[in-house]
This record gives C-alpha cells, sequence and structure tokens, in this order.
C-alpha cells in the first residue's frame, strides 16, 4: 500500500493511526476473550491477536512516515513486509479454529481449501490480473498492491475450510468468515483503483471495508460462544452446504476460463498464458477432487465399520441385558420373569414351585452369605436331578420352580419326587452341615394363564407348607375354594374385631395329685350374631396369615386378665394365655402384657403366656426380640410355658437354657391303653427329664381316667383334658367353682 510520496500527508497519517488505534484495540479484545472465555483452541486466537497486532504495527510505522513527511519508494520495506506477514498469521489462526470432532481428521477440509486457491488463482488472474496488469504491460505505482488479493486467496481458502470442517458454525465463525470477505472485497477495490492510477490511500469501500475487518475478530472473541465445547462426533462425510460447494467450485473455473478465452479470441489478444495458467489450476481441481472423492469414500468405510462395530456391540449389549433381565444374579438360573413368558409362550406345561422348609433360620443363625451359598448348592443340586427339557428357575428369596414341558401327570410325579430326593443329603455350608427339606406345590398342565398356573402353584405349595412340610402336594380346585374361603374369614374377622364378636372360653387346669383346679387357659371362640360358631381352626391360622393375630391376641389378653382377676382373689386360680410369634415381634408387647395386669389387677404371678417351642430355638433377630420380651416379662413374675411339646424341636439342649418355666406334653404322646408300652415310657422320659431341670409339667388331651391316673402315677404335675371339663365361658366357669368355694368355706 505504500507509494511514492513528497506532498504533506497529515490526513492520511491521522487515517493510518486510526487504524493501528483499532488493530491494536482488536488484538487486545482477542486476548481478553481468550482469558475469558477459555476457547478449545486458543493459540488460534492469538495467532489471530498477532496478525491484528503487526498490521497496526505497520499502520503506525506508516503513519509516522506520512507524518514526518518521508519520501517513500515504490518498493518493498519493513512496512509491506509487516502487512505480508498478517494475512499468513490470520490464514493460521483460521486453519486452528475448526472444532475437529472425534474421530475426524486432522487433513479435513484441506482439499477443499486447495480446491478454492486454484479457483481464486484463476478467477484472480481472469479478473484481475490478465486484464490490469498484463494486457496493459505496466505495474501499478504501489507494486505491493497487486500481491494482496492473491494474500487474500489463503484467507478465503482457510474460511471455506472452516465452513466443511465446522458443523455447527457459532457467532464467532461468522464473524471471522465476515473479516476473511470483507478483506478480500477491500484488497480486491484497492487493487482496482491502484491500477487505475487512483489514490494510494484507498476508496472509501476499501477504507470502511479494512475498518471492519479488522473490529471483527475482537468482537468474536469477546462474544460467550467463543467459549469451549464438546465437538459432536464426526458421523457424516459431507451434507448440502460441502456439496454445494464442491459444485460451484468445480464449475466457476472453467466456465470463468471459457467466458475470459472468448474475449480474448474476439479482441485478438490470446496468450499462452491464457490457456496453461486456467489449465493447470483446473487439472490440479480435479486432481484434488479426486483425493476427496477418495478420502470420502474411505470415511465412509469407516464409518460403515464404525457402525457394524457399534451394532455388533448393541446386540451384545442389548444380550446381556436380557440375560440380566430374566436370570437370577445368585443363581444364574432362570427368573421369574423367564419363567412367565415361557408359560405365556406355551404349549402346555406342568409346574413345580417349591420352597426351602426352614430357610430363614439359616439366614438368621449363620448370615446372609450362608444363605446365598446354601442357595447356590441348591440349585445345583436341582438342576442335577432335572431333565434337560426341564426349566428350573428361582422365582425369588427361598423358592424355585421347575417348568415340565408336556401334559404327563406321571412325569410331573416323577420330578417332584427327584426335587424332595435330591434335597435329602446334607448340606455342608460355611463349616455347617445342615439338613434342608422343601415343600412342593404340584400344578399339573391344562392350558390356565400364567397368572392362574402361579397362583394355583402357590396354593400346592401352601398346602404342602400346612401338612407338614418335606412333601409333594398336588393343586386341586377345592384349595382355590379354601383360599377364597380364607379371604373371606379375614374379612369378616376384621370387621368382628371392630364390633368385638368374641369371647373367651376356659379349660380348666387340674392337679393332678387332688384333682383340684389351679389353673385356666383362655381359648378364644368366635361367636358372630345370628350365625354359627366359627371353628378355631378356621380362623386361627386366617388371624395368623393376615396379621391380625397381634391385635386379636391383645383382645383376648386384656379380657382374659380380667375375668381371671376375680377367680385369683378367690381361689388363687391362675391364668394361661396362648401367644403368637407375630405378637412376640411385636416391640410393645411387653409393654401391653403389663398395661393389662395393671389394669385387671392381675398379679403378674398369675399369669404363664404359653409359646410354641420354635419362636425360641430360631437363632436371629426376630427369636432374640422373643426372649427380650420374655426374660423381662419372667423378671417381672409372668411364668413361660412350651406348648405342644415333643412335636417340633425337641431338643435337650434348649430345654436347660430357655427362659421357661412349664413343659406342656403334647396330646400326641398319650398312650391308647396300658399296653402301649413305648408310649408310655416316652411320656415317663419327658416327665423326668421336666422334673430334672424343675419345671412344671401339665399333660395335654386327658380324656380317660386311664389317661389321668397314668400321668398321675408317673409324676406329671397337671392335666387338662375333656375327662376334667372342655372349654367354657366365664360364667360357666364361676358356677362350677362355686360348689368348690362353698366347700372350701365349710
Amino acid at each position: 500500500m505504500l507509494t511514492a510520496v513528497t506532498a504533506p500527508l497529515a490526513g492520511v497519517a491521522v487515517q493510518e493511526y486510526a487504524y493501528a488505534l483499532v488493530g491494536f484495540g482488536s488484538a487486545a479484545c482477542v486476548v481478553a476473550g481468550v482469558r475469558r472465555h477459555r476457547p478449545a483452541h486458543p493459540r488460534a486466537w492469538l495467532l489471530l491477536a498477532a496478525a491484528l497486532s503487526c498490521g497496526a504495527v505497520a499502520n503506525t510505522v506508516w503513519g509516522a512516515q506520512l507524518s514526518l513527511d518521508l519520501t517513500v519508494a515504490p518498493t518493498f520495506s519493513v512496512v509491506d513486509l509487516l502487512y505480508f506477514a498478517m494475512y499468513p498469521l490470520l490464514a493460521a489462526g483460521m486453519a486452528m479454529l475448526p472444532e475437529r470432532p472425534p474421530g475426524g481428521s486432522r487433513w479435513a477440509g484441506t482439499a477443499e481449501a486447495g480446491i478454492v486457491t486454484c479457483t481464486g488463482v484463476t478467477l484472480a488472474w481472469i479478473l484481475l490480473y490478465d486484464p490490469y496488469v498484463v494486457d496493459v504491460d505496466r505495474v501499478p505505482p504501489d507494486s505491493g498492491a497487486i500481491a494482496y488479493p492473491l494474500l487474500d486467496l489463503l484467507l478465503v481458502a482457510m474460511a471455506v475450510r472452516l465452513l466443511v470442517v465446522q458443523r455447527r458454525l457459532r457467532n464467532t465463525h461468522v464473524g471471522l468468515l465476515l473479516m476473511a470477505v470483507l478483506l478480500t472485497v477491500a484488497d480486491m477495490r484497492y487493487f482496482l483503483s491502484v491500477t487505475e492510477g487512483g489514490s494510494w490511500s484507498g476508496p472509501d469501500l476499501s477504507v470502511t471495508a479494512w475498518l471492519l475487518a479488522f473490529t471483527l475478530p475482537g468482537v468474536a472473541a469477546l462474544h460467550p460462544a467463543t467459549a469451549a465445547r464438546p465437538a459432536a462426533p464426526d458421523t457424516t462425510t459431507g451434507g448440502r452446504r460441502t456439496a454445494l460447494l464442491h459444485g460451484v467450485l468445480v464449475l466457476i473455473g472453467p466456465a470463468a476460463t471459457a467466458y475470459a478465452l472468448l474475449n480474448d479470441y474476439h479482441a485478438d489478444d490470446l496468450d499462452h498464458l491464457d490457456f496453461l495458467l486456467p489449465l493447470a489450476a483446473t487439472a490440479l481441481i480435479s486432481l484434488l477432487l479426486v483425493i476427496r472423492m477418495t478420502n470420502a469414500q474411505r470415511q465412509l468405510g469407516r464409518h460403515a465399520e464404525s457402525l457394524a462395530a457399534a451394532l455388533d456391540e448393541h446386540a451384545v449389549l442389548q444380550a446381556s441385558l436380557r440375560h440380566l433381565a430374566e436370570h437370577d444374579a445368585l443363581t444364574g438360573l432362570p427368573n421369574r420373569r423367564l419363567l412367565e413368558s415361557r408359560i405365556a409362550a406355551g404349549p402346555a406345561h406342568g409346574l413345580l414351585l417349591l420352597d426351602l422348609d426352614g430357610f430363614q433360620d439359616v439366614n438368621d443363625r449363620l448370615g446372609h452369605q450362608a444363605g446365598d451359598n446354601l442357595l447356590v448348592e441348591i440349585a445345583a443340586r436341582l438342576r442335577a436331578a432335572l431333565g434337560p427339557a426341564d426349566l428350573l428357575s428361582r422365582t425369588g428369596g427361598d423358592e424355585f420352580a421347575v417348568l415340565v414341558p408336556g401334559t404327563d401327570r406321571e412325569l410331573l410325579g416323577i420330578r417332584a419326587g427327584a426335587v424332595l430326593t435330591a434335597l435329602q443329603a446334607p448340606v455342608t455350608v460355611s463349616g455347617y452341615t445342615l439338613h434342608v427339606t422343601a415343600s412342593v406345590g404340584v400344578r399339573p398342565a391344562d392350558g390356565a394363564d400364567v397368572a392362574h398356573t402361579l397362583g394355583d402353584a402357590d396354593l400346592a405349595l401352601y398346602a404342602a407348607k400346612a401338612a407338614g412340610k418335606d412333601c409333594a402336594v398336588w393343586y386341586e380346585p377345592e384349595l382355590r375354594q379354601r383360599q377364597t374361603e380364607r379371604i373371606r374369614v379375614v374379612e369378616r374377622l376384621r370387621h368382628s374385631l371392630e364390633r368385638e364378636e368374641f369371647v373367651v372360653h376356659y379349660q380348666p387346669i387340674v392337679d393332678l395329685a387332688g384333682a383340684r383346679t389351679v389353673a385356666v387357659e383362655a381359648l378364644v371362640r368366635w361367636l358372630p350374631p345370628g350365625e354359627a360358631p366359627v371353628r378355631p381352626d378356621l380362623f386361627i391360622p386366617a388371624a395368623e396369615d393376615s396379621g391380625l393375630i397381634v391385635a386379636l391376641g391383645e383382645w383376648v389378653l386384656r379380657r382374659a386378665c380380667a375375668e381371671a382377676a376375680a377367680w385369683h382373689r378367690a381361689h388363687g386360680v391362675t391364668l394361661t394365655v396362648n401367644v403368637s410369634p407375630r405378637q412376640l415381634a411385636d416391640d410393645e408387647f411387653t409393654a401391653k402384657v403389663r398395661r393389662s395386669l395393671a389394669d385387671t389387677g392381675l398379679p403378674a404371678a398369675a399369669l404363664t403366656l404359653e409359646i410354641t417351642e420354635g419362636i425360641l430355638v430360631r437363632e436371629g433377630v426376630p427369636s432374640a426380640q422373643a426372649r427380650a420380651h420374655l426374660e423381662a416379662l419372667r423378671g417381672d413374675g409372668v411364668r413361660i410355658a412350651v406348648d405342644d411339646f415333643g412335636t417340633g424341636y425337641s431338643s435337650l439342649a434348649y430345654l436347660r437354657d430357655l427362659p421357661i418355666d412349664v413343659l406342656k406334653i403334647d396330646r400326641s404322646l398319650m398312650p391308647a391303653d396300658s399296653d402301649d408300652t413305648r408310649q408310655i415310657a416316652l411320656v415317663r422320659t419327658v416327665v423326668d427329664l421336666a422334673r430334672s431341670l424343675r419345671l412344671t409339667t401339665v399333660a395335654e388331651g386327658i380324656e380317660t381316667p386311664f389317661h389321668a391316673a397314668l400321668l398321675h402315677e408317673l409324676g406329671c404335675d397337671r392335666g387338662q383334658g375333656y375327662h376334667y371339663a372342655r372349654p367354657m365361658p366365664a360364667a360357666d366357669f364361676a358356677a362350677r367353682q362355686r360348689p368348690a368355694e362353698a366347700a372350701e368355706a365349710a
């Protein structure tokens, strides 16, 4: 932009200082934007700042020369070198600016940039250099002006590369693209002005465009869009933007060349350079297009491979997720979801549903890890005992299911027997030898849906538990009828509890030595108004299962204590009340018993709580809580009785260690007659054992004089049964005691 000037140029010098001020200010804004927004490629922005600084220094030096009225020769100087250095720095900054996506090539957009350069050279030759320099055979006064359009090609090429590589343009990118356009327009207008003999200071259009171009990088750097953001994956080989660009670049060069050749031909001004330069550029464009197409094909191949790998990985992941969703993580067996899908898919299958007996005890005594190890061992045994076509699944907790194909009931029975047999051998877990049994519900195949099949098998399993465990029970329609009845009973129980439709009957417990009533056992009876009494064996299990036994047991305790308090004061009769395991699991059980005693006036020593032996034998939280309740009440004076001894654990060791005072001998141990010597010997052993442990013995089920005489002879302390009296209402028991009271008074 230098010319030989000898005239006073103070106004032009001010213009150059203005250029310098804008350049330095824009460079400072770029640096501030980098420090503030932390862009992804800070070096690119610093190169832009360096380019602006070079231009500003050049303007400052030039302005100083003009201010001092120095004569400047039309040759290159330091100022020209600074101007020329600005363009490569701008191009380098724009080249580093695009955010290369993951998987993208660092050479992306290079072919397009080369094509733009070749096309630009062709257009520059045809539109600028040939008509304004070569044909007129003269060099403009400012010889540097002819270089700026070629330097602008670097910026245009990098702008095109930015358009190709940057999938999503931001405001900052738009600003820099506009800068490249403005510089190109300004330099071309300046080229035309100088070659036509115009002012070396540049026309108004160039001045305005230069000022705007120098301002835009600073504005772009301060914009928030400069901040780093994750680049989107490179999942395309181009788009409409790239395709349109390729089409324009391929056509514009040959079209412009043809137009120029026709003009020169008609003007009889053809020269060999008019052919060679456009042809060379066109050939190079063709080569670059081939390279671009080859790279696109390779990129498509890589994308296809990546897509295939992603699809394979997705298929593997989907299969893994499906396996996890349909299999048990602990045992590796199919889970309930897969079992249900197989049942729904058909054809007809028979179903075995089995539940391990006493598994909770293992968890409580040995810990959950031992329980898990036991489940794994049981799963392995069951798998070995079944056929290859059988589907063994773990449906949850300690429950397993076996789906047997076909409708052969005999095969289904064989599989049920195989399951029970497989569990007979002891299992060693965590150094302990365990004997595990299972209850099995068998559901024959009949084409029922999933819900009914599983529900029916569950009913059969429940029946197997009720039948004594370690057995298989086949589903029968009567089981569902019983369940329906049980549900109905529970609902009726709930309403009857609210209306207190229960009464307490009392069965006398007599001293076998004198046949005198010394205690009563409280037994609840359900008497719905206007209906027949409901048998205890129907509503007690329903109350246990539903949890209503807690409220019912509390009501029985309070009522019995209230009615027995008078009998205790008059006759010294004590009270025995049965306690459910669910009641002992209640945190407030001890407080409720103490409150009942305090409210009714019955002494703690006059109350005996009767429990089953299994409540205390099990280790773990429930049993520990039960022991804590009973030990606290025993400390108050309440006595503890173990009911039905001989039907459950019957371990001699626990009698010594557990907090009990009374041992009740189950009616099942009663001998039929005097010839039943084995049963008599068994009862004698139990009585002797209790005596040695200083436990009071109470025999249940005394129904004949023979039983009464035998138990007295064996040394049993007390007894109860139909031989003495059936359970009776409180009024009947009070009337029964009046003769005894009169006899005592006499």
